[in-house]
């Protein structure tokens, strides 16, 4: 990933409108946060408080809260980032107040910082730890010299399988992703299917994409370079339309929806390559333990990368935060102590571990739901270690899916996801224009 410098996130790269989002104009009530002089640490006792939407977190902190009687954390739930999360924690920056730290997606980083709402952490020592972090992570929080977010927890991405249906059509899993279509057509010998491909969310898609070494958007010295229509992505595109074309894989549902748990539990759908976190929702199919297994994603052959990421968040301190120091000390004890990552994983189900030297306890194990499979150690840590290092996350991420996904929609009525792509380039160029942001077509 290209690391953005001052000038290409604040200056001709974001262009004038969005410069005078950066300084607050945007959102009434803040200020610019990371212009002002920084907050001395506490002379007493702190209180702070984490928005996010991970169950039972207050079990973490208080983990946190018994060795630090000085600092203090109390969590608050809301609900997931776009389920409206998101709207609350605009809403209370926009009125001067809010959480000492959210919880706010690595994609939504830059979307938070178009409304000045992040502190910049380095500002408080946090590159002092950045040796403790996956770098292709801290690279998606590090912006013009300065760092957004303390990386929570990530999604690598590999293939959760039945085989005992893939031993109808004599077993084995696929390495790459021709040999996975080619199990896709021997299955449906037997009324299954591989896998289903979600025409509603766009985001597998963007990862598969990375996978295959996309990268859709980067900062320029002159603005934002946009190419999704490079070898990589409609090469990508191509390979899901005729998938979904010779019926290979079903539209009907998508990973993880009532309709998956049932076709799953019946032997409908044989795999779902999602991320890690998937293991635990895995396990809600009924009458499902010790019939699946994990192994590593299908590559492009000779081109692309051996995984990709899917998800991942971060804890992040926010613009009206009056204890930003003590808040990134929490934020970094959460996120690379054995303690507060095993607290996490009991009570929250948190995704993959940011600390590449420590995965969780619990993930060292082998899985009795997995048949015994150490399947953490054995597919997961090398997926970290084969990422797209080039992709990076855009101001208007979410509206770019958004629009990506409406147009995947008119798969059903003929359209091309090749032509969905095509179009939905065209018009995520006229969201960063209309937002006052500077943006050109790569051209070859």
């Amino acid at each position: 990933m290209t690391r953005f410098t001052r000038r290409q996130l604040l200056g001709a790269g974001l262009g004038t409108a969005a410069m005078g989002l950066l300084t607050g104009c945007a959102t009434p009530g803040t200020q610019s946060v990371n212009a002002a002089p920084t907050i001395p640490a506490a002379g007493g006792p702190v209180k702070l408080t984490y928005w996010a939407w991970l169950k039972d977190f207050q079990n973490v902190a208080d983990i946190w809260n018994a060795a630090n009687p000085n600092i203090q954390v109390e969590a608050v739930w809301i609900p997931g980032g776009n389920a409206g999360g998101y709207q609350k924690l605009y809403s209370a920056l926009a009125a001067g107040g809010g959480p000492d730290l959210a919880q706010v997606e690595l994609r939504s980083i830059p979307e938070f910082l178009l409304v000045n709402g992040l502190v910049d952490v380095s500002r408080y020592g946090a590159n002092h730890h950045a040796h403790l972090y996956d770098p292709t992570l801290w690279k998606q929080v590090s912006y013009a010299g300065g760092v957004y977010g303390i990386p929570q927890d990530s999604g690598p991405m590999g293939m959760f399988y039945q085989p005992g249906i893939l031993d109808k059509v004599g077993g084995g899993t696929p390495t790459t992703w021709d040999e996975w279509a080619d199990l896709g057509r021997e299955l449906r010998t037997q009324d299954t299917y591989l896998d289903c491909f979600p025409i509603s969310d766009a985001s597998p898609f963007a990862s598969f994409a990375a996978q295959a070494g996309a990268a859709w958007l980067r900062p320029e010295e002159d603005g934002w370079v946009i190419n999704m229509t490079d070898d990589a992505t409609l090469n990508t595109a191509r390979f899901f339309d005729k998938a979904i074309d010779d019926d290979l894989v079903t539209t009907a549902y998508g990973a993880f929806s009532p309709g998956w748990f049932a076709a799953a539990a019946k032997g409908g759908v044989a795999s779902t390559i999602t991320g890690s976190w998937g293991d635990a929702l895995i396990q809600g199919v009924s009458g499902s333990e010790g019939k699946w297994r994990v192994a590593p994603m299908p590559t492009w052959g000779s081109t692309g990368h051996g995984s990709t990421y899917l998800g991942g968040s971060t804890a992040a301190v926010l613009a009206n935060s009056k204890h930003p120091k003590e808040a990134l000390e929490f934020a970094i004890w959460l996120t690379t102590s054995k303690e507060g990552i095993d607290a996490e994983i009991k009570n929250s189900g948190i995704g993959w571990s940011p600390n590449p030297d420590f995965i969780g306890s619990e993930r060292q194990k082998a899985s009795a739901f997995f048949g015994g499979q150490r399947y953490n150690e054995e597919v997961f840590v090398p997926a970290t270690q084969q990422q797209n290092t080039d992709w990076s996350w855009w101001p208007v991420t979410q509206q770019s899916f958004n629009i990506l996904s409406d147009g995947f929609r008119k798969k059903a009525f003929g359209t091309t996801l090749v032509d969905s792509v095509v179009a939905s380039e065209q018009q995520i160029i006229t969201v960063f224009k209309n937002k006052g942001l500077s943006i050109r077509k790569e051209t070859a």
